[in-house]
């Protein structure tokens, strides 16, 4: 395990430490996948942690009843947790789980404020691959929460594909763009970077690490979560390998201000007239 900080010089009064958990958890021992990453989280002090997608489950799912099986809703045994922690420890918290709400099983992440209090949830909109088997297509849209005084935003992982879920949760007033993430591809890390510089915002991906093999299907994760700033600036950043917490001090107000020069403003200068055919 990994602890490290970043602090930036251009500071204001309003400095906040946001930050990610990268875990590596055992297939279906949900316990045991919780309290490690709430282990991990506490060798840092922060006013936001972001844990990955699915962090208490595993992600390699094989059957329809394997989801269920493992699925919960927001009184659950990991919300719970979370909350618990949320609460004790005075940190906001962004996590993927499998939320089971009546019927239906979606791929989700839960805000949860520093006080403890479950803010909402967003399910994932873009399913990747076998997701599709086992989970329902996001219904909640977009949208941006105030905790531990900040606007924060969530996508999960595929989501980074679409550059219209960072621009829209931008739009809406998002400093911070939480991601929780099950990276496969070597070059997704990256991608952070553009969102962040495209839409003047500060992003938190979380990343799961390690290797999951089950059922004859094999998944390598990227790891290397990292918080990146509106200039693209990566702040920290975790390897590949391994279980690591981290955090950056960030001024979140920085996200506020969209202009590149006093002629240029990366929202004022938008041609949505234009823009018709994206949908």
């Amino acid at each position: 395990m990994n602890v490290n900080r970043f602090h930036d010089p251009i500071s204001s009064m309003c400095m906040k430490r946001v930050g990610f958990v990268q875990n590596n958890p055992i297939f279906g021992e949900v316990r045991r996948n919780v309290s490690r990453a709430l282990r991990i989280a506490s060798e840092v002090e922060a006013d936001l942690l972001v844990f990955p997608e699915l962090f208490n489950t595993g992600y390699l799912f094989l059957t329809k009843d394997e989801v269920e099986k493992l699925s919960e809703d927001l009184s659950g045994y990991t919300v719970e947790q979370l909350r618990m922690y949320a609460s004790e420890n005075s940190t906001a918290i962004v996590a993927g789980f499998a939320e089971r709400s009546g019927d239906k099983i979606y791929n989700s992440a839960v805000i949860i404020d520093e006080n403890g209090e479950v803010k909402g949830t967003y399910r994932k909109a873009h399913l990747f691959y076998e997701e599709k088997l086992f989970f329902e297509p996001g219904d909640t849209g977009f949208n941006v929460y105030n905790v531990a005084g900040m606007k924060v935003g969530v996508m999960i992982c595929y989501d980074w594909r679409f550059p219209e879920v960072a621009r829209i949760l931008a739009l809406k007033g998002a400093q911070v763009i939480a991601h929780p993430s099950n990276l496969v591809l070597p070059f997704a890390p990256t991608v952070d970077l553009a969102r962040a510089v495209e839409n003047g915002v500060f992003i938190v991906l979380a990343d799961r690490s390690g290797r999951e093999v089950r059922g004859g299907k094999s998944y390598e994760y990227e790891g290397r979560s990292l918080v990146a700033d509106p200039k693209m600036n990566v702040l920290v950043q975790a390897p590949k390998e391994g279980e690591h917490a981290m955090i950056a001090e960030i001024d979140p107000s920085r996200a506020d201000n969209k202009r590149i020069n006093e002629l240029n403003d990366i929202f004022r200068d938008r041609r949505p007239d234009l823009y018709e055919g994206l949908c």
